[in-house]
């Protein structure tokens, strides 16, 4: 697992402050860790070399040759930099296993085993899911329905929103239990 929620904050080539950094961030709040400065000391050697160079000699030649060796090991230098610091990482931040986004322990969800986002996206699809099996199902006897105006368990009016009394012939709303002129039930 390596963790991708990350920023550098390295400053590399041939300076006197040459070094790796990184800024891990939780992709749900704003918790944010940054690893140890590790400093890069061939970097830092060829800057110090360069202004001793420049100094005595004056020549922008210097600085070519010490950017030159800065580079020569700096990519190697810096992925070990930030392995280390993914490994530290690590036990303060979660991939997710559903949308592979870094999150901080505090904010996944160990019972679930999802982040917030995803457990919120399951949460839309569950309750979606449960509508379209309350629609396809009949309002009076709960039967599966296929379509049609009537349910074919009950006979039951699928398109009607309203009833009218038996008694006094008065609408009412498809859910009402008493006829709001008369008081005969329905």
């Amino acid at each position: 697992m390596s963790l991708d929620n990350y920023r550098d904050l390295s400053s590399g080539g041939s300076d006197v402050n040459a070094g790796f950094q990184f800024e891990f961030f939780c992709t749900n709040c704003d918790r944010k860790w940054k690893s140890p400065f590790q400093p890069y000391r061939r970097g830092q050697f060829s800057a110090l070399l360069a202004r001793f160079y420049f100094m005595f000699n004056g020549g922008a030649q210097a600085s070519r040759v010490s950017t030159n060796l800065s580079d020569m090991g700096s990519r190697g230098a810096k992925e070990d930099a930030l392995n280390e610091a993914q490994a530290r990482a690590q036990t303060m931040y979660v991939e997710c296993p559903h949308c592979h986004q870094g999150v901080c322990t505090d904010c996944f969800d160990e019972r679930q085993g999802a982040c917030p986002a995803c457990l919120a996206k399951e949460q839309q699809q569950n309750q979606v899911r449960q509508a379209e099996a309350a629609a396809a199902t009949c309002p009076n006897c709960h039967a599966p329905h296929a379509g049609g105006r009537f349910c074919g368990e009950c006979g039951f009016d699928m398109a009607s929103t309203h009833k009218s009394c038996p008694g006094c012939g008065a609408m009412a709303l498809r859910g009402a239990r008493f006829c709001t002129d008369c008081g005969h039930s329905f």
